[in-house]
């Protein structure tokens, strides 16, 4: 297992919104129609990101049983693991029908 280098995450607005067009122009199945994005309530964010040994966030693709994209959070320690015996995440709220229509990172 290797351990997580330290990494600038951040990036541009103009390069986000041509990551997530490139994302919707190769979708295919349900995934063709929705479901690009998902939105997780804050507090339960933070919870996952404040539980003991916890340094990064990793997000697994899943799918739930309708076959729609299920994004699965989990913690990860500073060796690189998942913190599975702790706070795991799924039921985002899906886009669409929860979208911000504004965002540059939709059209």
């Amino acid at each position: 297992m290797a351990k997580l280098e330290p990494r600038d995450h951040t990036l541009s607005l103009a390069l986000a919104a041509t990551y997530t067009r490139r994302h919707r122009g190769a979708a295919s199945g349900p995934l063709k129609d929705g479901d690009h994005s998902h939105a997780f309530h804050a507090d339960h964010v933070l919870k996952l990101l404040q539980q003991k040994g916890c340094v990064a966030l990793r997000i697994y693709q899943g799918v739930d049983d309708q076959g729609h994209p299920a994004p699965v959070l989990v913690g990860v320690d500073d060796a690189g693991k998942d913190l599975t015996s702790g706070i795991l995440l799924e039921m985002g709220f899906p886009c669409p029908p929860w979208c911000d229509e504004t965002s540059a990172l939709r059209g």
